[in-house]
C-alpha cells in the first residue's frame, strides 16, 4: 500500500502564527505558508483578513491544513472597538455590521456556484436581509460553571469557580462573564458575577470537568421579547442538593431582576456527559411559571425551557415573511390547495401561511413529538383552521402517504444543519409539486441539494439571506424553486 505524502510544512499538533489573508464560508480565515516547495493553505475557523493568528494544527493534509484558534495576536485593521466582553459566540463582534454582511454573502454565493452548480447565481440574488437588533439579539444564552479558569492577563488556566463561557477549543476550561457580551441581555449578563458570587457563597462546588464531580453545572435563562420576562434554569447534580436552598435562590434572583423573573426551573443532571438537560434526571419548578410567551408576526407562541424556538425573534420574523412572501408569490397556488411543510419544528410557517390564505390545509411533520405537541397547542391558541401536524419521520411518513403524490403544488423545506438525506429528498421530488420553498441554516448541504433539485427539473428562481446570527459566521438562506 503507497504511504500517504506527508505534507512539508506543518505538522498535527504544532502551534503556528499566520496571517489571515482571505475568507472562506463558514467563517474560516484562509492563511498561506510559502517557500521553495510552494504555496501551502491553513484554514482558521473563526479569522479574518488582516488578523494575525496564533493556532493549533487539528488536521494536516498534503496540500493544507485545518487549525483551531487560539489567540489573536493582530488585529485587522477593519476592526473597531465596541464595549462588550468579547466571547467564543462572537468572533466578529468588531467587525462592522455591512463588513460581516459583505464576507457571509460573498462567500454563501460562491458555495452555489461551486457545489450546487448555479452558474448565474448573482443573477438570481434577491436580497440580504438585516438583523433588526445588531446587538443583544439572543432569546436565549447558556451559561456553564466550571472549576478551571481562565487567567486573562497572563493567558493560562487557574482552579477557580467560574461562571461564563467556554473557552474556545477547550472543554474543560471555563472563562468568567464578567459584563455584557452584546449577544443576549444586558441586564442578565451584568449580574452574572454576583449569582456567580451567590453560589460561591453557598461552599458548593462548581463542575469539573476532567474529574468528573461537583455541584453547579449550567445556569440557564431564556427572555421573551414581547413581555421582557426572564425564565431561569439552574442545573446541578444531586449531590449536596439537600445543603442548597433552591427557594432562597429564587429570592435572590426576584432580588436583582423584579417582576421581570417569570420563574425558576432545577434540572438535576448527575450525566458525566457534557450536556444541559440530561437525558435521564428531573426538571422541576421551584418559583413562578415554567413558561413564556413570544409572538411572531402576530401569532402567540408558548415556550418552555426545553421547546425549540427561534433564537434571535425579531430576524426570524424577517425570515418567516420571506418564506411566506415566496410561497405566496402565485396565490392561486396557495388557496384550496395542500401546503405541505416539511421538518415545521413548532410549525410557525404553516400557522402563517394558513392565517394568510383561503382555505389552504396545511400538512406539518417533524420526527420531534414534543415540537408537534407545541404546534398543535400554538396553533389552538392561535385560532388557526386547517392544520394537520405530524411527529414522524419525512421519509418514512410520505412513503405511508401516498396519497400526496400529484396532490400538492406547494413545499415548505426547513432541515436541520444536516440537510436532507438523499433518499427523503427523492421522495420529496416525487411528490411532484410546483413550486419548493427551501429553508436552510447550512447553505452547504443546501447547496449539494440544489444541485440534485437542477437534476430533477427544478429551477433555481430567487435567493435571499436573512442575517440571523450577527457577528457569527452563521448565515441562513431562503430559496425559491420551481419546477
Amino acid at each position: 500500500m503507497p504511504r500517504r505524502e506527508r505534507n512539508k510544512f506543518v505538522k498535527r499538533g504544532q502551534i503556528i502564527e499566520i496571517l489571515i489573508e482571505d475568507y472562506a464560508f463558514g467563517g474560516k480565515g484562509i492563511g498561506r505558508i510559502r517557500s521553495e516547495e510552494g504555496v501551502f493553505v491553513v484554514f482558521v475557523p473563526n479569522t479574518l483578513p488582516g488578523q494575525l493568528v496564533k493556532a493549533r494544527v487539528d488536521k494536516s493534509k498534503k496540500k493544507y491544513a485545518e487549525c483551531k484558534l487560539i489567540d489573536v495576536l493582530k488585529h485587522s485593521d477593519d476592526e473597531v472597538t465596541v464595549p462588550y466582553q468579547d466571547i467564543p459566540g462572537a468572533p466578529y463582534i468588531q467587525l462592522p455590521i455591512d463588513l460581516q454582511h459583505k464576507y457571509k454573502q460573498e462567500s454563501t454565493l460562491s458555495l452555489f456556484k461551486r457545489i450546487g452548480k448555479v452558474e448565474n447565481i448573482e443573477d438570481l440574488f434577491d436580497e440580504l436581509i438585516a438583523s433588526p437588533n445588531v446587538f443583544h439579539y439572543r432569546n436565549k444564552m447558556e451559561y456553564g460553571f466550571s472549576a478551571i479558569g481562565y487567567d486573562r492577563k497572563n493567558k493560562t488556566d487557574v482552579d477557580e469557580f467560574t461562571l461564563g463561557f467556554k473557552r474556545r477549543g477547550v472543554w474543560w476550561m471555563g472563562d468568567n462573564l464578567d459584563k455584557d457580551s452584546g449577544l443576549f441581555d444586558k441586564q442578565v449578563e451584568d449580574n452574572i458575577k454576583n449569582i456567580r458570587e451567590y453560589c460561591v457563597n453557598t461552599g458548593l462546588a462548581p463542575w469539573h470537568g476532567p474529574k468528573k464531580e461537583g455541584f453547579f453545572r449550567y445556569f440557564v435563562v431564556r427572555k421573551s421579547y414581547k413581555t421582557d420576562e426572564l425564565l431561569f434554569n439552574l442545573v446541578t447534580t444531586s449531590h449536596d442538593l439537600p445543603k442548597f436552598d433552591l427557594e432562597k435562590f429564587a429570592n435572590y434572583l426576584v432580588e436583582l431582576f423584579g417582576n421581570r423573573v417569570a420563574g425558576l426551573l432545577h434540572t438535576i443532571n448527575d450525566e458525566t456527559g457534557d450536556r444541559t438537560i440530561a437525558t435521564s434526571g428531573s426538571i422541576q419548578l421551584v418559583y413562578g411559571k415554567d413558561k413564556i410567551v413570544e409572538e411572531l408576526l402576530g401569532l402567540n407562541f408558548e415556550i418552555s425551557m426545553k421547546s425549540f424556538f427561534q433564537t434571535n425573534p425579531k430576524s426570524a420574523e424577517k425570515l418567516y415573511t420571506k418564506v411566506v412572501d415566496y410561497a405566496l408569490e402565485n396565490k392561486d397556488a396557495i388557496d384550496n390547495t395542500v401546503v405541505m411543510d416539511l421538518f415545521c419544528g413548532t410549525g410557525t410557517i404553516g400557522q402563517i401561511i394558513a392565517s394568510k390564505s383561503n382555505n389552504t390545509k396545511i400538512v406539518g411533520v417533524d420526527i420531534v413529538a414534543s415540537a408537534i405537541e407545541d404546534a398543535k397547542k400554538n396553533a389552538k391558541r392561535n385560532n388557526i383552521e386547517g392544520l394537520q401536524f405530524y411527529a414522524a419521520d419525512v421519509g418514512k411518513f410520505l412513503n405511508e402517504h401516498p396519497q400526496y403524490k400529484n396532490k400538492i403544488r406547494t413545499i415548505i423545506l426547513d432541515p436541520a444543519r444536516a440537510g436532507i438525506a438523499p433518499k427523503t429528498l427523492k421522495k420529496i421530488i416525487n411528490l411532484n409539486a410546483d413550486r419548493m420553498v427551501y429553508v436552510s441554516c447550512n447553505p452547504a448541504t443546501q447547496a449539494r441539494d440544489t444541485e440534485e433539485l437542477m437534476n430533477n427539473g427544478y429551477q433555481l428562481k430567487k435567493i435571499s439571506l436573512v442575517d440571523q446570527f450577527p457577528h457569527t459566521s452563521h448565515i441562513e438562506t431562503v430559496v425559491l424553486f420551481e419546477k
